[in-house]
């Protein structure tokens, strides 16, 4: 089972969530406030399972509703994605992969992991 990183930065607060293996599958924004945090985890349990999958790297993509996971390449010619959620908001991002079976399957994980109810403050 997963687990979200709460931790606190200069700015405020951000977290991670970690599959069960402790390997980091999404990062979230900087928070300016504890609770904040703790609603973008809530969004995140909310809004991963059910959100559709726009993969953005294929000619002619169709275009979805939020919430959504938006796979895209980026500058360097990596994969990526983001989740949005029902407002449009970016609620946690990946890292980049060189492969885009493996940011699918980053996609799957944080599916599986997003309804984690621990929450470690680091």
């Amino acid at each position: 089972m997963g687990k979200y990183a709460l931790r606190t930065v200069k700015t405020g607060y951000k977290f991670n969530l970690k599959a069960g293996n402790g390997e980091i599958i999404a990062v979230s924004e900087i928070y300016t406030t504890k609770p904040a945090a703790l609603n973008g985890i809530e969004s995140i349990r909310k809004n991963a399972p059910i959100a559709a999958l726009e993969n953005q790297t294929v000619e002619g993509y169709a275009e979805e509703k939020h919430p959504k996971f938006e796979v895209y390449t980026d500058k360097a010619g990596e994969f990526r994605f983001r989740l949005k959620a029902r407002n449009g908001e970016i609620i946690a991002a990946s890292e980049s992969y060189t492969r885009l079976d493996s940011c699918l399957n980053g996609v799957d994980s944080v599916r599986r992991n997003a309804d984690s109810p621990v929450v470690e403050e680091e």
